[in-house]
């Protein structure tokens, strides 16, 4: 199952801004092609101010809605822009992974896939940052919860970045299971390995600048995956940022699109013991849109044929 919608064109953060439209085009261009046929596609729908501010305050959900411009672009700090389009496009974004937890915890599909944008995973409860306006994966996890009677909810996070924001919201709760693997030293700073949350909740395995395909592997095999079998999870998120692939503008770690396939055919293994396959992937990061095109297509095909 798919989920997108054209609002998240609508977020433009300015001509040159590394997080643009162009991103998400890539991406449902790359999903066109026959072999995705299969796929359902739904539009995603608005997330509610409930559904965000049960991660986010209430104070903070107003503070972003009040700085959308009428036109041009406002600066929420010095990599966050928005502009007209980009409330809309936040919520739909929220809306959709909220919308596919509703439909894989009802048994209408198997796992989903969210294509939208801005990305999430650096909103932390009360700031924007990193091109992140509301933590799109954490709504999800506590959309599982209060609707669904989800209990344990894992994150499973690739981005090239650490996702701080998701962290920070897991932190204290022993049945909300954040795992990460990341480069480091990278922005934004977060993610070592002695960051472990209040109950050994939080599994950070950064990687060295310029680490590829082997160490990767190894992370996930040796630990990662382990982890998450062993946390027995009720539903599986994944933060799916493509920008550790080795053609990306704004790391240095060396993926390559077969990476990507290969760690969501991993984590469906996992889902497909734990909790029935049921997994629900949102977009994150990356920059380079031929790499960015090509290791969606492959992380999607993983899920199709999860």
């Amino acid at each position: 199952m798919l989920y997108s919608h054209p609002a998240c064109f609508d977020h433009d953060p300015g001509r040159v801004h590394p997080e643009r439209p162009a991103r998400l085009k890539a991406v449902l261009a790359a999903l066109e092609e026959a072999e995705f046929d299969p796929l359902e596609r739904r539009e995603a729908p608005l997330a509610s101010r409930e559904q965000i501010v049960r991660v986010h305050s209430e104070a903070y959900y107003d503070q972003v809605i009040a700085a959308i411009p009428e036109q041009g672009q406002r600066g929420l700090d010095a990599d966050t822009i928005v502009s007209a389009g980009s409330g809309e496009a936040a919520l739909r974004a929220a809306g959709a992974v909220c919308a596919a937890v509703d439909a894989v915890m009802a048994g209408e599909a198997r796992n989903a896939f969210c294509a939208v944008r801005p990305p999430g995973h650096h909103a932390e409860p009360e700031q924007a940052m990193g091109f992140c306006l509301f933590n799109s994966v954490a709504v999800g996890a506590l959309q599982a919860r209060e609707v669904h009677r989800a209990n344990r909810i894992a994150v499973v996070d690739f981005d090239v970045h650490h996702g701080n924001g998701t962290q920070a919201m897991f932190w204290s709760d022993p049945d909300l299971l954040f795992a990460s693997t990341h480069q480091m030293p990278l922005y934004p700073g977060t993610g070592s390995p002695t960051e472990t949350g209040s109950a050994n909740n939080i599994l950070n395995l950064p990687l060295r600048p310029m680490a590829g395909t082997v160490e990767f592997r190894a992370a996930m095999s040796q630990t990662l995956l382990p982890r998450l079998a062993k946390f027995q999870p009720d539903l599986v998120l994944i933060s799916a940022g493509f920008d550790a692939h080795e053609d990306d503008p704004l790391a240095a770690l060396r993926f390559h699109e077969e990476d990507f396939g290969w760690a969501t055919t991993e984590i469906v293994r996992v889902a497909d013991s734990a909790c029935g396959g049921r997994v629900v992937s949102t977009l994150e990061g990356g920059y380079d849109l031929d790499s960015l095109a090509v290791s969606a297509a492959a992380h999607v095909r993983a899920l199709l044929h999860g």
